[in-house]
C-alpha cells in the first residue's frame, strides 16, 4: 500500500515519514497523534490488547524464566559499602538472573578487575547482560563511545556482555531533526563496531527523547532516532517509567495542539528492536513536573502485568530482558527502606505477577 503524501509536506518531512513507514513505526502514536506528528491525512488507531491476552489455563507467570535483571546503579551505595561480591550474593538470593552495569567500579570498595567481576557473576549464578556508557564528552580522555570506542567494546567483550549501550540523549549536536540524524549516524557506526565483536549496541531513553524538534515541532525526536538508525545495528532499551513521564509531559506540542502517544505501541510496532527494558514504577503526582514519583516496582500506577504480557506475547519465544531500576533508591528521603529493599521487593512483585484472567 503506498504511503500517503500530504500536500503540505516539505521534502524533509516527507522523507522522514517514508522512512518511518518503511521501518514499521507509522501508527506508533495513539489516536490522532500520528496524524499530528507527521501531517498525514488518516488517523491511526491506538493499540488495543488482544481479547484473549493472558487467558492461559494454568494462569502462568508473566515474567519469562531467566530474564529478571537489575541495573546496578540502583544499588550504587551498596557496591560502595559492601563491594560487588556481597551485592551479587544478595541479588542471587532475591532471584535475579542478570545484572546491567553502569560503570565497572561504581565506587566499589577496593580495586577490582573485569576478570574478578566476571568470576563473581559466575559464582553467584548471574549473567552480565549489558552496560551503560556515556555517548560523548568534551574531554578527549573520557570513557565514552565517541572518545574511547575500542576500550568500551574491549571491556564489554571481556565481561561477555551481549549488549553494550548508552543512556545519554542523542542531543550531542542539538535538538533539530538534522542534529538527531547526525547522532543516528554515529549510533549506526557504534552498532556496526559492536556487531563486529558479537555484541549489540542499544540506547536507553529518558523522557526528553520524546520531546519535539526545535526546528519542526511536528516531529517527535524519538521518531527521528528510530527512523534513522539501522534496525540491524541499533537496538533500544525502553525505560518504561520515563516513557510514561514523557507521555505526561509531551502529549502536546509546544503550540498546545494534542500529540498523544502510547509507549507500549512503540514496542509492539517493532518488538525485535526492544530486547531490553527498564522496569521502574511511578505513582501519579501531578504536583511534580514529571507527573510521577518513583517508587518500588509494584507500589506504583504503571500496569506491569499488562505491559509485560503484551510484549511477551508479541515477542513469542524470544523473551525480552526485564531490568529493575530505581534512580533514587539510595536517597533516604525518597526511599527510607534502602536500595536492597527496593531490589528485593521489586523482584518479588515481578516474579509473582500472573497473566490476567479473561
Amino acid at each position: 500500500m503506498p504511503f500517503p503524501r500530504d500536500r503540505h509536506d516539505d521534502p524533509q518531512q516527507a522523507a522522514l515519514r517514508r522512512t518511518l513507514h518503511r521501518r514499521g513505526f507509522l501508527g506508533v502514536a495513539a489516536g490522532a497523534s500520528a496524524t499530528a506528528l507527521l501531517g498525514t491525512g488518516a488517523a491511526v488507531p491506538a493499540y488495543a490488547a488482544p481479547a484473549n491476552l493472558g487467558r492461559h489455563p494454568h494462569h502462568r507467570p508473566v515474567l519469562p524464566p531467566g530474564r529478571l535483571g537489575i541495573q546496578l546503579y540502583t544499588l550504587r551505595d551498596q557496591t560502595l559499602s559492601l563491594g560487588f561480591a556481597r551485592v551479587f550474593e544478595e541479588l542471587a538470593c532475591y532471584g535475579y538472573d542478570e545484572v546491567e552495569f553502569a560503570g565497572y567500579t561504581q565506587g566499589s570498595a577496593g580495586a577490582i578487575t573485569l576478570r574478578r567481576i566476571k568470576r563473581l557473576l559466575r559464582d553467584n549464578g548471574l549473567r552480565g547482560i549489558g552496560s551503560h556508557v556515556g555517548y560523548a564528552s568534551a574531554d578527549p580522555t573520557a570513557y565514552t563511545f565517541a572518545t574511547a570506542l575500542t576500550q568500551v567494546l574491549d571491556d564489554a567483550e571481556a565481561l561477555g556482555l551481549p549488549y553494550v549501550g548508552t543512556p545519554s540523549s542523542p542531543d550531542r549536536y542539538g535538538n533539530t531533526v538534522d542534529a538527531w540524524k547526525r547522532a543516528a549516524d554515529e549510533f549506526n557506526a557504534y552498532g556496526a563496531a559492536a556487531r563486529a565483536r558479537g555484541m549489540r549496541f542499544y540506547h536507553h531513553n529518558h523522557a526528553e527523547e520524546f520531546a519535539f524538534a526545535t526546528d519542526d515541532p511536528r516531529v517527535r525526536l524519538y521518531d527521528v532516532l528510530l527512523a534513522e538508525t539501522d534496525p540491524r545495528l541499533v537496538f533500544f532499551e525502553m525505560d518504561i517509567f520515563w516513557a510514561y513521564v514523557a507521555q505526561y509531559r509531551f502529549s502536546r506540542r509546544p503550540d498546545g495542539t494534542p500529540a498523544p502517544f502510547e509507549p507500549l505501541d512503540y514496542v509492539l510496532a517493532a518488538p525485535a528492536r526492544y530486547p531490553l527494558f527498564h522496569v521502574k514504577d511511578g505513582e501519579h503526582d501531578t504536583a511534580t513536573q514529571d507527573g510521577y514519583r518513583m517508587v518500588d516496582v509494584g507500589d506504583g500506577d504503571i500496569d506491569y502485568r499488562r505491559f509485560l504480557s503484551a510484549v511477551e506475547r508479541r515477542r513469542g519465544r524470544r523473551s525480552a530482558h526485564w531490568i529493575v531500576e530505581r534512580d533514587d533508591a539510595v536517597d533516604p528521603a525518597a526511599n527510607p527502606a534502602g536500595s536492597l529493599s527496593t531490589a528485593r521487593r521489586s523482584a518479588r512483585h515481578l516474579r509473582n505477577l500472573r497473566a490476567p484472567r479473561g
